[in-house]
């Protein structure tokens, strides 16, 4: 559903299962860092609220979104992570690169989650501009990143 229509930080939290000794990876990219630096912090905050412990979450920096698969990868290839939460932003311009990055990063995100069985989740804004990203990013749709983090967290759970 769009999240014009829906608050990204709005979900259920029935039955969520024990994450006290799980070991969470968020890999976060730095561009467009006004927006991922928020949806990390939703992220972090989200997991703390919902039981992980701080020692537990460990934090990787990638240049741009692109690069989120590979850092994924590195991080899902430990056999000590649980859940790998995959944090970035595209935003659309005047070119189809926006639409390369995205459909390489939603393959990549996917793909590293199949070859290692774990939970890696796709924390990626894909708005056409600015304002959007930032609406989704802790505005007044929510931020992605409670999101991703409580998505993470119930995929432990199947």
């Amino acid at each position: 559903m769009s999240s014009a229509l829906k608050n990204l930080s709005d979900f259920t939290t029935d039955n969520l299962p024990d994450i006290s000794d799980k070991t969470f990876a968020i890999v976060v990219s730095e561009w467009n860092t006004d927006v991922t630096h928020a949806l990390y912090t939703g992220a972090y905050d989200t997991l703390l609220k919902y039981g992980a412990k701080e020692e537990n979450i460990i934090s990787a920096k990638v240049p741009g979104s692109f690069e989120l698969s590979l850092g994924a990868q590195k991080m899902a290839q430990q056999a000590n992570i649980d859940a790998v939460i995959c944090l970035g932003c595209v935003i659309q311009g005047e070119t189809r690169h926006f639409d390369f990055i995205c459909q390489a990063v939603a393959d990549g995100i996917t793909n590293v989650s199949l070859k290692f069985d774990k939970p890696v989740i796709f924390g990626v804004l894909t708005p056409n501009t600015q304002e959007q990203a930032m609406d989704r990013a802790g505005g007044k749709h929510g931020n992605k990143g409670d999101e991703a983090a409580i998505t993470a967290i119930k995929m432990l759970g199947i």
